[in-house]
C-alpha cells in the first residue's frame, strides 16, 4: 500500500504512471552487445616481467656478460697470489610516461536512467568505468606491439621465404609452407640463445596466423596424431606447441583493434603482428641475479599501489557534470638482445 491507500503495482497505479508519462522499458535487463574485449585477449603484461619502480625515472646494473662466463681461477703461484678478477658493469635506465585517457558524465541525464531503473548495461557510470579499463588494457597491447613484437626490434631477426628459394643467413621457409620445419628452426634458434645469453628460452609468443599455421602442420600433426581418442581427437593447441618445441608457455596474441581515425570507417586489425613470433627468455618475476630479454617498469603515479589506476572528478561549477579518468605510467624496455630472437613473415 502507498501513501493514498492503492496498492502499487495494481492495474491502476500502472495506468495512472502511464498517464503522467511513464513508458515501461522494453530494454532486456541480462544481455547488450558490447564488444568488449575479453580480459584473456591482452597478452602485455603476461610476456615480459612487470617490475615495480619507485620513481618514474632511474636506471639499472648491467654486469658484463663476458667477465661472468670467463674461467678467471687461476693456478697459484708458490708465495704469490694471482690477479684480481675483473667484474665489470654498466647500466641501462627507463623513463615511465603517464598515459591518460577521460570520459565525461552528464549528471542530469544520468538521473534519467537511474530513475527508469534501466538495465545495468546502459548504466553510464559502470559502462565508461569498464570502457577505461578496456582501454588501458588495449593501450598496454598496443605499447608491447610496438615496443617487443614486430620487425626491427630485436639484432636477431629471421625472416620467412618461400621453398622455391634456399634459405640462407637470416632465413627459414615460412611455417605455412609443408617443406618447413619449425621445430628444427626453434631448436637452432634455442642453441644460439643458449650460447648468447647462457639461458634457455622458455618462451614462444606467437602472431594469430603463425599459430594457425603451426596447428595445421603437417610434420606437427603427424607427431600428435597418435596421442588422441574418438572422445578427445589430437589437436595442436598451445599446450602440445610447448611440449613439441621444448618451452614453458606459449602464448597467442589475438586481441584486436580498430586502427581508424574517429569518423572513419572502421579498420579493424590484430594489435600485434599477425606472422610474427618471438623466442625468448624472461624471468617470471624481476630478479636481482637473473637477465630477462625484457622487463615492464611500472610506477605507481597516484601513491595507491597501481600503476593503471583510476579516478573521478567533478567538472566546472554549472556544468553539472563529472569525468573518470584512467593514468598508466610504464616503460617496456628491451633489456637484452641475447635472450631473445623475432621471426618474421612467418606464413
Amino acid at each position: 500500500m502507498n501513501g493514498t491507500g492503492r496498492v502499487v503495482g495494481s492495474t491502476s497505479d500502472l495506468m495512472a504512471r502511464i498517464a503522467k508519462g511513464w513508458k515501461p522499458s522494453r530494454f532486456l535487463t541480462n544481455m547488450s552487445m558490447a564488444f568488449f574485449a575479453s580480459a584473456e585477449d591482452y597478452v602485455a603484461t603476461k610476456i615480459f616481467p612487470i617490475c615495480p619502480v619507485d620513481f618514474s625515472t632511474g636506471f639499472y646494473y648491467t654486469f658484463n656478460k663476458g667477465d661472468l662466463a670467463r674461467d678467471n681461477v687461476q693456478r697459484k703461484p708458490k708465495f704469490g697470489k694471482v690477479p684480481p678478477a675483473q667484474l665489470g658493469h654498466t647500466d641501462g635506465s627507463y623513463r615511465c610516461e603517464v598515459d591518460q585517457v577521460i570520459v565525461g558524465i552528464d549528471q542530469i541525464g544520468t538521473l534519467n536512467y537511474q530513475r527508469a531503473n534501466v538495465p545495468p548495461s546502459i548504466d553510464p557510470k559502470r559502462t565508461k568505468n569498464r570502457f577505461i579499463v578496456d582501454q588501458q588494457l588495449l593501450h598496454l597491447d598496443i605499447m608491447f606491439a610496438d615496443n617487443f613484437f614486430k620487425s626491427g626490434v630485436w639484432e636477431h631477426e629471421f625472416e620467412g621465404i618461400a621453398s622455391g628459394t634456399t634459405p640462407s643467413g637470416s632465413q627459414f621457409i615460412k611455417f605455412s609452407d609443408a617443406n618447413s620445419d619449425p621445430i628444427r628452426l626453434l631448436d637452432d634458434r634455442k642453441r644460439q640463445i643458449k650460447l648468447d645469453g647462457r639461458r634457455m628460452p622458455n618462451k614462444l609468443t606467437l602472431g594469430y596466423d603463425t599459430f594457425n599455421a603451426l596447428k595445421e602442420h603437417p610434420d606437427l600433426l603427424e607427431r600428435v596424431k597418435f596421442t588422441g581418442s574418438t572422445a578427445n581427437p589430437a589437436k595442436v593447441n598451445e599446450r602440445v606447441l610447448a611440449e613439441l618445441f621444448g618451452v614453458d608457455e606459449v602464448k597467442v596474441l589475438d586481441a584486436t583493434y580498430n586502427a581508424a581515425e574517429e569518423g572513419q570507417p572502421d579498420d579493424m586489425q590484430f594489435i600485434c603482428e599477425p606472422d610474427g613470433a618471438l623466442l625468448s627468455y624472461t624471468t617470471p618475476n624481476p630478479k636481482l641475479d637473473e637477465p630477462s630479454a625484457g622487463y615492464i617498469f611500472t610506477w605507481d603515479m597516484l601513491g595507491n599501489g597501481n600503476f593503471m589506476a583510476t579516478d573521478t572528478f567533478e567538472g566546472e561549477g554549472g556544468t553539472h557534470s563529472e569525468f573518470m579518468e584512467g593514468l598508466i605510467s610504464t616503460d617496456m624496455r628491451k633489456t637484452c638482445d641475447d635472450l631473445a630472437c623475432y621471426l618474421k613473415k612467418c606464413v
